[in-house]
């Protein structure tokens, strides 16, 4: 699990391009090469009812806007919700290609409590949850705008084919 960045002070951050987070190799990945890109930030799980229709539409997502070079997909296994993602990170890697995943894969991490990623500390401070600045449930998504800001924070059952026009909306600024 990457909990390495656990000392960031995710306070000072002004975007995600602040960040930079292990990908499934655990290799560092400054967010930075991510700017000027709209960004969705999701954390996913391969064991919950809701990941089969998610990762469809994430790819569906993926393909309609990766042409403009303007959009990326950064999806984040989290095992916190009833250990729905108990893969480690070889497994996930076979997940991803069995599932035909082209969208950004990062390691696992944990988006609540004392060892929450960073990225996720500053996300949910940006845009706060109904219940909270806690993340509910698996499929919790962030929009960010190009310049790594937040915008807008959807639920676990916000379908992703439905963030589309807010997708559009934002990559014609």
């Amino acid at each position: 699990m990457n909990d390495e960045n656990i000392n960031i002070d995710w306070k000072s951050a002004t975007s995600i391009f602040d960040f930079t987070v292990k990908d499934l190799d655990g290799e560092d990945v400054p967010l930075e090469k991510y700017r000027g890109m709209v960004c969705l930030v999701v954390n996913v799980a391969s064991n919950c009812g809701l990941t089969k229709s998610n990762y469809r539409q994430l790819n569906e997502l993926y393909d309609k806007f990766k042409d403009t070079g303007k959009f990326a997909i950064l999806a984040f296994p989290c095992n916190q919700f009833l250990g729905q993602e108990p893969a480690c990170e070889t497994d996930l890697k076979e997940f991803k290609l069995k599932q035909r995943i082209e969208f950004d894969f990062f390691a696992k991490v944990n988006v609540n409590g004392k060892l929450a990623c960073p990225l996720y500390n500053f996300l949910k401070s940006k845009q706060g949850g109904i219940l909270g600045d806690f993340i509910k449930w698996n499929f919790t998504k962030f929009l960010c705008n190009k310049e790594g800001i937040p915008v807008s924070r959807y639920g676990p059952r916000t379908e992703p084919l439905e963030i589309g026009k807010d997708i559009m909306a934002i990559l014609d600024d």
